[in-house]
């Protein structure tokens, strides 16, 4: 038997293994998906879970079940790409003929001290459990910093704002306005949400360090019980630690067919891989879908043959009854991307679930 060894049971891998698996298998492949999880948490909304407006179970998707596909639990340590194998953190070796590297993302701190040990996270199911207990447990009329006004910066401040309307939330981001990579009618837009909801946005600010109970600006202190992180991402460890040609991001570059240049079984979906667009949920899964193409029509022996990826546009939200979005050109803000938004979640469940 062949083995294709997925890595991560995210948007991209399980987009793959649901592609592949919907369609024949070749008699001699077998399908390995490997996540540290027993489901796929629903990441695009991990934001509410963190802010106490939805439940943990409501943000679970269940792996398909199917003779050809074992799971297998763990956390991924290493990835050795001579020996064809995946070291798990617990040691055992996980040995494959083909490789779909779709781990996803982590928080990055970009070197600034104390901002890993002192600020909270979105990036994982565990990480914001975490931080679901650190946001609930502050006091009333207690200080939330969120560090980063993009979109995951942007939706945890809303969200936060209804689920806790004691708090002071302020946005700390070091450009002129949130959501700088949107137009500025849209950011306007969101900018006077926050002032009717009493959530403060500071621009210009470049934090200098953390500490436990501040965000220093250079020498200016920016009290908060707690500091939530939204300022970068990057990929996660295993995939640093590979010495193979990366983007700026640390993103690795991949050919054509989304596979390594030295390496051309190996495949590299989402998060990890240096693509034209930015990463997001959407992204992944639309290449998740394509890397089955290609091995579906290399396994027929035939050539791919692919169409450029093409997304649809990003929705965002503002708590439970209003949300933004850019589809295309065109912005879109008030109740209907917000509806637009919860359609999206809904098929998704209903598409994979």
């Amino acid at each position: 038997m062949r083995t294709l060894l997925v890595l991560g049971g995210g948007y991209g891998g399980l987009a793959l293994v649901q592609k592949l698996l919907d369609s024949h298998l070749p008699h001699d492949v077998e399908i390995i998906l490997i996540d540290r999880m027993p489901f796929q948490g629903i990441k695009t909304e991990y934001y509410a879970l963190a802010a106490g407006t939805v439940a943990d179970h409501d943000l679970r998707i269940k792996f398909p079940v199917h003779p050809r596909l074992r799971i297998r639990y763990g956390e991924v340590g290493s990835i050795d790409l001579e020996s064809r194998m995946v070291l798990l953190s617990s040691g055992e070796p996980v040995l494959y003929d083909m490789l779909a590297i779709a781990l996803g993302c982590t928080d990055n701190y970009h070197g600034i001290p104390g901002a890993e040990l002192h600020t909270c996270s979105i990036q994982s199911m565990a990480s914001t459990r975490e931080t679901f207990l650190r946001l609930n447990n502050v006091k009333p009329y207690g200080t939330v910093n969120i560090v980063g006004g993009g979109l995951s910066g942007v939706e945890i401040a809303a969200e936060l704002r209804e689920s806790r309307p004691d708090l002071n939330i302020s946005i700390l981001d070091r450009g002129e306005r949130v959501l700088s990579a949107f137009p500025a009618k849209l950011s306007r837009y969101v900018e006077e949400w926050f002032n009717e909801h009493q959530v403060q946005t500071v621009s210009h600010v470049s934090v200098s360090h953390v500490e436990a109970d501040a965000v220093f600006n250079g020498s200016q202190a920016l009290p908060g019980d707690v500091t939530v992180w939204t300022a970068g991402i990057q990929p996660v460890k295993p995939v640093q630690q590979l010495e193979l040609p990366k983007d700026r991001s640390g993103r690795l570059i991949v050919g054509q067919y989304y596979n390594l240049p030295d390496y051309s079984d190996v495949y590299i979906i989402g998060d990890c891989a240096s693509l034209p667009f930015a990463p997001s949920a959407q992204a992944a899964e639309a290449q998740g879908e394509q890397v089955a193409h290609i091995l579906k029509a290399l396994w027929r022996g035939d050539t791919p043959r692919l169409t450029a990826i093409k997304l649809k546009g990003t929705l965002g939200s503002l708590g439970k009854n209003s949300g933004f979005g850019l589809m295309g050109k065109r912005t879109v803000m008030g109740r209907v991307p917000r509806l637009l938004k919860s359609g999206v979640l809904w098929m998704s469940k209903r598409h994979y679930g």
